[in-house]
């Protein structure tokens, strides 16, 4: 069985709560990151001081955190920010960048306005990798629960088992 780590940054908790899940139905460790200086995370900051963040490709400092990349696969969440990944999971990569060699990876994005297919193209671009095993897109899970998330949630999860 593949040992799986889900790295994840989540400001609203859409995407921690997603991490939660999937781990949950894969047995996946949860890591979670955070930048020492954190984001606006209401109105109208929020939205520009991340998405100018995002495009500048800012590599904030992170909160300690653990990770011995022992992992065979490592599953990305991350919210949508300007048509891109975070950059919390930016600086991951680049902090791992050797551990990460070699392993399989698979992401999941939430998002409300739109971007997602770019933001996974570029995080698969970031990491030089062909692909992902396995993408997942939701629009805010937490905030609004409905069937249709959770059956791409299952369908994520199976197609990774």
């Amino acid at each position: 069985m593949m040992k799986t780590a889900i790295v994840y940054y989540s400001m609203s908790g859409n995407t921690k709560t997603t991490a939660e899940t999937v781990a949950q139905k894969l047995g996946a460790e949860l890591i979670e990151i955070k930048p020492v200086k954190d984001y606006p995370d209401k109105g109208a900051r929020k939205f520009i001081w991340g998405g100018m963040k995002a495009v500048m490709g800012e590599k904030p400092k992170l909160q300690p955190y653990s990770f011995d990349g022992s992992y065979d696969r490592i599953i990305f969440g991350t919210p949508v920010w300007a048509s891109s990944f975070t950059p919390p999971i930016r600086s991951f990569i680049e902090e791992n960048r050797a551990a990460l060699n070699g392993k399989r990876f698979s992401v999941f994005v939430c998002y409300s306005g739109g971007g997602a297919d770019k933001a996974i193209g570029k995080l698969r671009a970031f990491l030089a990798i062909e692909g992902f095993d396995a993408e997942l897109i939701l629009v805010d899970p937490k905030d609004r629960p409905n069937e249709e998330n959770e059956q791409l949630i299952e369908a994520f999860c199976d197609k990774l088992k």
